[in-house]
């Protein structure tokens, strides 16, 4: 084989490697190409202390989607957390997000209880009624200062 062969075969197989990076990295990344298969509500809470991007949003105990993102609404001083729920999935308007934690200090995440409503929520609705994290270092502070 002459030098611009051995080049050329170099070349490609590093390029085949390149994309194969590339397609590992998003699909270990769990990345989206389109749009996916979620749609996108929010909502309100005023604490979400513990609460991660990346968390887990259940219905029943079943995971339904996770946390998109977490930002301050600077007007009203309140967590505003974007999750992305599965399509199949109807919400209703009436739907309770609640902050829970898994077992004792276990991870926080989201769930969500079904309401009795007709109305459904649409993409980039907001859940209105929210429950918001319990923290466990003032529950701990008033009872041993005898709070409680």
């Amino acid at each position: 084989m002459n030098k611009s062969s051995v080049e050329t075969a170099v070349g490609i197989f590093v390029l085949i490697g390149i994309i194969c990076v590339g397609y590992l990295t998003i699909r270990l990344g769990k990345m989206e190409w389109f749009g996916g298969d979620h749609y996108s509500v929010s909502a309100q809470f005023q604490s979400i202390s513990g609460l991660n991007i990346g968390a887990s949003v259940e219905v029943a105990g079943v995971q339904i989607g996770k946390v998109d993102s977490i930002s301050l609404d600077k007007e009203e001083m309140v967590a505003v957390v974007k999750m992305k729920i599965q399509k199949g999935v109807v919400l209703t308007d009436d739907v309770i997000a609640s902050i829970k934690t898994a077992g004792l200090i276990g991870d926080k995440y989201i769930n969500l209880t079904p309401g009795g409503s007709d109305e459904i929520l649409k993409p980039g609705d907001t859940i209105i009624e929210t429950e918001s994290a319990m923290d466990l270092e003032e529950l701990i502070s008033k009872y041993v200062f005898g709070g409680i």
